[in-house]
């Protein structure tokens, strides 16, 4: 049955460069694309959107985009109408004078904050819980992502894996011819990285050059470029460069867009990835993976990993648990870890199971629920409630 149409408002401040922007953009396409509802998407900074979305126009205040209306969001905020459903993403804070509005709308918009992804068990715990605001007579939702049927799922579009089946099946070798890449041989390990600065990496660059087997490792420019240029001993890199160092060949490919980015998941063998937005589509991509989680004050994001490890790692057998712990512990600065050596060694030597159960937990994904339908069901809900109470 199709949902009642609303009209939305989601606010994102753009904060870790790509990924927040990321996750409100899918979201917002979601809305539109499949669930018929009408959505502003405010962001306050455009040129971090083109770079995911080239399309975009970073000089215009307003326009359509995928059915979305995009609106820049200044410090200096225009009177507008709110939405019947408002989204702060990850708690960002909205305009003053929006939140005034907000405030004698009768009845009043359903606000939502959505919060970050986590796989920590509290999460559940403070899924929909309810918070008043101090002052106005409005009521903010806490929304959180989770990996269980008693959070609010994970951001899928609904024909995610038809898309990918059809692309695994015939679309890989155009792929890479698209890109000016020869097709990977048999023996070859394909993988890409997407990463924050990490002291690890000069000893995962080791651990690939020493490699018996072919490795070719594709990083989109980003924040890990002066790193490769350091250990490459070169002053810069540039996009469309390659270098050979043992079986390690490295590819700089230039910043890539969602749907571009889904295909280079899907195309190769391992994916490195940080923060939410990637490693949620390393996770629906059915590839081995590498998180590297967003660094907290007093390693907080520790736990995130921990967590999210224990979920990731359940049915395996012992030594391709382990294999695939002591790699993301390392990758992640984590303690009392073997060298990065030892962790890439272990990795490869259960390859093969590792591979098999990345299938596995992608068709397990599921049974948490997809976001954009959650949220949707959530805020038509309290929009019921509101119209009953408010006749």
């Amino acid at each position: 049955m199709r949902a009642m149409r609303a009209t939305w408002d989601i606010f994102c401040n753009v904060v870790d460069n790509y990924g927040d922007i990321g996750i409100a953009w899918r979201l917002a396409r979601g809305l539109v694309r499949e669930h018929g509802q009408t959505v502003r998407l405010w962001v306050d900074d455009l040129g971090a959107f083109r770079h995911i979305w080239p399309v975009i126009a970073t000089d215009v205040n307003r326009q359509i985009c995928e059915g979305v209306d995009v609106c820049a969001w200044h410090a200096e905020f225009s009177a507008v109408e709110p939405a019947q459903v408002v989204i702060e993403a990850f708690g960002c804070k909205l305009p003053e004078s929006y939140l005034l509005s907000m405030s004698v709308q009768a009845p009043p918009p359903v606000w939502i904050n959505l919060e970050y992804l986590s796989a920590e068990p509290w999460v559940a715990e403070h899924h929909g819980m309810p918070s008043p605001h101090p002052r106005l007579p409005l009521t903010k939702y806490f929304f959180f992502p989770g990996y269980t049927p008693d959070t609010g799922g994970l951001l899928a579009e609904a024909d995610l894996a038809e898309r990918r089946a059809a692309f695994v099946h015939s679309g890989i070798p155009a792929f890479w011819r698209a890109l000016d890449l020869e097709v990977p041989r048999a023996d070859e390990l394909r993988v890409s990285l997407f990463a924050y600065e990490n002291p690890a990496l000069p000893g995962l660059l080791d651990a690939w050059a020493a490699d018996t087997r072919s490795v070719t490792c594709f990083v989109p420019e980003g924040r890990i470029i002066p790193q490769l240029a350091a250990w490459l001993g070169i002053t810069s890199l540039q996009a469309g460069e390659a270098y050979r160092r043992g079986a390690l060949r490295l590819h700089i490919l230039p910043f890539l867009d969602q749907d571009t980015y889904d295909h280079m998941l899907w195309a190769c063998n391992l994916n490195f990835v940080r923060g939410e937005d990637s490693c949620v589509r390393a996770q629906w991509a059915a590839r081995p993976m590498v998180w590297q989680a967003y660094p907290q004050q007093d390693n907080a994001h520790w736990d995130k990993l921990d967590a999210l490890l224990q979920h990731y790692t359940e049915g395996l057998a012992s030594e391709a648990e382990h294999a695939v712990s002591g790699l993301w512990r390392h990758w992640n600065g984590m303690p009392d870890v073997a060298d990065m050596a030892t962790c890439w060694a272990a990795w490869r030597a259960q390859q093969a199971a590792i591979e098999r159960h990345a299938t596995a937990w992608c068709d397990r994904l599921g049974l948490a629920g997809r976001l954009t339908g959650k949220l949707v069901n959530f805020a038509e809900n309290k929009l019921k409630c509101r119209v009953f109470a408010n006749p």
